[in-house]
Order: structure tokens, then C-alpha cells, then sequence
């Protein structure tokens, strides 16, 4: 049985194939069309998925769409009835759009896909998010937790499910609780992100970028946007805030005598902990602390709400194993405290906790809950893209006249990076299927020293040419995790092999792994078990064998603003095109 799970028309479209209950191949769309968080329709996704599993649309059992068009239409028309005349703007272009294509989702995809009307499902966006979570995870039955900006109404929902191996009618997922639009904490800090100066559903990972330069200092500002309550519900003041009735601005004047003047998009942010030899007293570097500091509030009142979910959910289902998803999932600061702070075990985030995930948990939904059948998947790893072999790459490099060196024996082609990593060069790294999610984790990654305090510098602005206060991640050998890391018992712990979850640094390596150690001594780790990435994994060791070491800089293999390299022709013009030193594709080596 094939079963195809997509979303699109929102961000980050994205396509999932299931067959028998395994995945064959999920991608986002983006991949493919090089247009960053497309929100089309997926049509190359589409015949990704096809073809990886060697079949054509008539083989598929059913098409599964993540949320239900005419009750998030449905919500749409009431707030905008609820917020005019303010809203007649966004109302005019949000009738366009669902007219002219949002509303006709189903012979949308039976025209596009080639299947008939009657294998198109659709399955609740919540209901897909805690899916796409419960049944990627080793769990039997745990409590979950989605978290995000809007589905169809609802925003957070709280609950508890069953994912039975042997007996599929046992399958469900129970929904105990709910917070509804225009309450969200996924809004609320996106408000903030553009607050902050970087654009929705794209830069809220900035803001918790920016974070830890600043200290919470307006979280009573914060609170009086939201009231959060012992059990992690709230109400927001909706006089501060405007995306209920503008599709342009999330906030406004009110915000504004709140909070201060807007930080200016794309303005360069430099503070005393980023700029130690600057002035302190600079006009300049108190306005940027001012807005670190806003950063820090609204993160540390994110997490509390989340842990104050947790907990109540917690004693809701006295289960010990808890499974997340939605946007705000990706918070991986949040996470790390979840787990410390909250009576939950256990931890299972979908590695593509946004929308694109929701693909992936239709069809799951479809497949567990409404077919009944029982369980035959763990998601491992988050390797499920488009890969290309030796001679799609060679025929590439040949097609171009790019010079190269083969290097067929891998020890002897480890030994040789390792080197070159420890001279300082920095790697652009490409092998097998390309990653489900936003995280690059060792087949689309740009790596380098993590001993060197000035490598954060060298990749942030020679060669990602963003933000020079943007964090990397620590790729470290799963078995020597607790070496560096203030993480116990790692191969129980799923967030941290996705890079879902930020641990503290033992102090006494703080200084040894510079470049990976964020502001305030945490950092936002891969684990790396062989039999997950085996060339991966020995790169790294090869590395740690010479250095004493198993730590390598890992950051996605981009430049600003472009998604992720999915193909070798993407690999080689981001390559020519930034500070990388050697491109890596496969066994193939070019050097500058």
C-alpha cells in the first residue's frame, strides 16, 4: 500500500511516501525548485517521491493532505468579519488566494498527481503534527505536545497517544486540550521576530540566536502581551498585536509605545559580548543590547509556557515519554530545558516540526488511525532526500571541465580532510540522500575546526555571509558525547542526533571547542552513531584521532537566504561562490 502525505500553500511545502506503513522518501519542495520555504505546489517533490520508490501515481493507495482547507477558510472569514474594517485589506487578498486555488485542494491534486478524487483525504493540521511525531518515534504511548502559529483554529494542543505494534485497532491519538487562534505563542514570538528585524516564519531562529547576548530583563513587558497560566494556558492581549487582521504587520502602534522602535531589518547587531574591544557606551551598541535584551525575554517567556505545558501535561496522562512537533518544536533551547526541568524521561521531536512535517504525519495519520494498521517504523535518521551516484556526480564534474581528485579509499580520503580540517580549511561536504527537515546533519553540511575561536567568524562571514552572531553546531561522536557535553545516557535521547537540543558545555571544554560554544557556554548538538552516517561518523573520528578531539563545526551547506544544496550542480555553485575551501562530493575532491 503507497500512501502520499503532502502540504502545501502555506510554508515550506514538502511531500512524504509511505509504503506498507515505511518510509521510502520525504523532501521538502524547496529542494528542488531552489526558492527557500516555497509554498507551491510540490510538484518536483512529487515525482522525487515517485521515483524513489519506482512507481507512478496510479500505484498510490491515497493522497493525504495535513489540514482541512474549508475550516481554516472558515476561520479566516470569521476573524476577518470579527476584525473589520481594520481587516479589509488582508481580506480582499486572502479571497483571492483561496479563490483562485486554497479552495480546491482536492482537484488541485487529482489534476496535478493523476489520481481520482476518491483516494484524496484530508486529515486535521494538529492531528498531522502529533502523527508526524508519535509515529516516527520508538514510543508505544506517550503524552504529546504541538506547539505552532495556526492550523485550520487551533494553535496548541495537548494530549495523548497509542502506536501499538501488533494490534492497529489500539492505534490513537486523544486530544485533551486545545488554545485557538487568535492565541499563540507561535504568533506571539514570530510578532516579536519581526519586531526584532528579521522576517516571519523564517528568522525565529535568529531571535533565539540573538538570545543569549541579552538578559530577560522586559519579560513584564511580555506578560502584559500574554497571560500565561499554572497549567501553560493563556490569553494574549490582541490590542498589541495585528496578524489577525493584516497579512503585512503583526503588530502595532500599542507594541511600538510598549516596546520601543523596531530594530531596522537586515542593520548590523554588535554588543559588548560580540564586539568585546567596543565601547559599551556607544549609542549604537545600547540600542542593539536593548533589542538582545527583548530577545532574551520573549525566549525565557516561551520556554516557561512550554514547561508549564508540559508539566500539566504531564500530570494529565502520568506518562514519562512526551512527543512534540509544530514550528515551535524546533526551539531546541526550550527542549534542552524540557527535559531537565519537566518529569518527562523520554523526548521524541519530529526532525521537520513545522509545516513540511505535516506531510509526513497525514499520511502516518492515515495509515495508523483511520486504516488501523499497526506499527512498523521508527524514524533513525532524517536521511530520506534525493541522493545522486558516483556517475551522476562524475558525469556533472566532466560536463563542466571541473577539475578533481578521486579518492576511492575512504580511510586514506578521512586521514587527508582531517588534516586539512586542522590546517583550517573548511569543508563543503556532500554524500548520499539529502536531509527531512531544516537541520543539515552530515549530507548537506559545511564543516571545519571547532577548536579555532575564529572559525565562527571565518564560515558566519566569508562564507554563509550572515550575522556574525549566528551559532554552529557541535557534530561529536555519540559515544563520546558526555566527554564535552552535560549530556547523560545520549543514545536514549532522540532531539540531539536531529540537533533538536541545546546542552550545556563542560566548562573545561568551553575553551576547547570555541567556535561550537554559544554565548553563555551552551550549544546545540549532533550526536552521531556510525550505523547512522558511517563516512560521516569516521570523518569526525578521523578528526578526533588527530586532534584528541571527536567535535567537527557542522552548519547547513548554504549560502543566506538560498535553501539548503540539494544536487551536485547546487553543491558546486555555492562552492564557487563562498569561502569554502574543498568541495567533497562523495569520493570526488575539488580544491580551490
Amino acid at each position: 500500500m503507497y500512501i502520499l502525505g503532502v502540504s502545501f500553500f502555506y510554508h515550506d511545502s514538502a511531500v512524504a511516501l509511505l509504503k506498507d506503513g515505511d518510509l521510502i522518501a520525504a523532501a521538502e519542495e524547496e529542494r528542488f525548485s531552489r526558492k527557500k520555504h516555497d509554498s507551491g505546489f510540490p510538484k518536483l517533490a512529487i515525482e522525487f517521491c515517485l521515483r524513489q520508490a519506482g512507481i507512478t501515481a496510479s500505484d498510490l493507495d491515497y493522497i493525504v493532505f495535513y489540514e482541512k482547507p474549508l475550516v481554516k477558510f472558515e476561520r479566516i472569514l470569521m476573524t476577518a468579519m470579527g476584525a473589520f474594517p481594520k481587516s479589509w485589506q488582508a481580506f480582499g487578498e486572502a479571497m483571492v488566494a483561496w479563490f483562485d486555488q486554497k479552495l480546491w485542494i482536492k482537484s488541485l491534486l487529482a489534476e496535478q498527481v493523476g489520481a481520482p478524487a476518491e483516494k484524496i483525504l484530508f486529515t486535521e493540521h494538529h492531528l498531522s503534527h502529533a502523527a508526524s511525531a508519535l509515529y516516527c518515534s520508538p514510543y508505544e504511548e506517550a503524552a504529546i505536545l504541538t506547539v505552532d502559529g495556526v492550523g485550520e483554529w487551533t494553535t496548541t494542543t495537548m494530549g495523548r497517544g497509542q502506536a501499538s505494534w501488533t494490534d492497529g485497532s489500539r492505534n490513537e491519538i486523544t486530544l485533551l486540550s486545545e488554545q485557538r487562534f487568535p492565541h499563540s505563542i507561535g504568533l506571539l514570538y514570530s510578532a516579536f521576530t519581526a519586531f526584532l528585524g528579521f522576517q516571519v516564519n523564517e528568522g525565529e531562529y535568529k531571535v533565539m540566536g540573538m538570545a543569549p547576548y541579552g538578559q530577560p530583563r522586559y519579560m513584564d513587558k511580555v506578560y502584559q502581551v500574554i497571560n500565561l497560566q499554572a497549567d501553560g494556558s493563556f490569553w494574549l492581549d490582541m490590542d498589541y498585536l495585528s496578524y489577525h487582521y493584516s497579512s503585512t504587520q503583526s503588530y502595532n502602534g500599542k507594541f511600538v509605545k510598549l516596546f520601543g522602535e523596531p530594530r531596522v531589518p537586515e542593520s548590523d547587531f554588535f554588543t559588548a559580548d560580540t564586539h568585546p574591544d567596543i565601547n559599551p557606551n556607544d549609542p549604537l551598541v545600547k540600542q542593539n543590547q536593548y533589542y538582545a535584551d527583548v530577545a532574551a525575554s520573549i525566549q525565557k517567556v516561551t520556554e516557561d509556557t512550554l514547561i508549564k505545558m508540559a508539566n500539566h501535561l504531564h500530570q494529565q496522562t502520568g506518562l514519562k515519554k512526551l512527543c512534540m512537533a509544530g514550528g515551535v518544536a524546533l526551539n531546541s533551547v526550550a527542549n534542552g530545558r524540557l527535559l531537565r526541568e519537566t518529569p518527562f524521561e523520554e523526548l521524541y521531536i519530529q526532525p521537520a516540526a513545522g509545516d513540511s512535517g505535516g506531510a509526513l504525519g497525514a499520511a502516518l495519520y492515515a495509515y495508523h488511525i483511520l486504516l488501523k494498521q499497526p506499527r512498523k517504523f521508527v524514524m533513525q535518521d532524517a536521511y530520506w532526500g534525493q541522493g545522486y551516484t558516483e556517475n551522476e556526480i562524475k558525469a556533472f564534474l566532466d560536463s563542466r571541465s571541473i577539475a578533481y581528485e578521486y579518492v576511492g579509499d575512504d580511510s586514506r580520503l578521512f586521514e587527508q580532510l582531517a588534516a586539512e580540517l586542522q590546517a583550517g580549511k573548511v569543508i563543503g561536504w556532500f554524500q548520499g540522500r539529502f536531509e527531512w527537515g531544516p537541520r543539515a546533519l552530515g549530507n548537506r553540511s559545511i564543516m571545519a575546526d571547532p577548536r579555532r575561536a575564529d572559525m565562527k567568524g571565518i564560515v558566519n562571514e566569508k562564507i554563509k555571509f550572515r550575522e556574525p552572531f549566528r551559532p554552529f553546531a557541535p557534530a561529536v561522536l555519540e559515544d563520546r558525547t558526555a566527554e564535552f557535553f552535560d549530556c547523560a545516557n545520549p543514545d536514549r535521547h532522540y532531539p540531539p542526533r536531529y540537533m533538536l537540543m541545546v546542552f550545556d558545555v563542560h566548562p573545561d571544554k568551553q575553551t576547547v571547542i570555541p567556535a561550537t560554544t554559544h554565548q553563555g557556554g551552551t550549544a546545540r548538538i549532533q550526536t552521531v552513531r556510525r550505523e547512522w552516517n558511517p563516512r560521516y561518523y569516521d570523518l569526525i573520528k578521523a578528526f578526533g584521532d588527530k586532534t584528541g578531539v571527536p567535535v567537527l563545526l557542522n552548519t547547513s551547506f548554504n549560502l543566506r537566504g538560498e535553501p539548503i544544496v540539494s544536487s551536485p550542480a547546487n553543491a558546486y555553485n555555492t562552492f564557487s561562490k563562498s569561502g569554502i575551501d574543498i568541495l567533497v562530493l562523495d569520493h570526488f575532491v575539488i580544491r580551490k
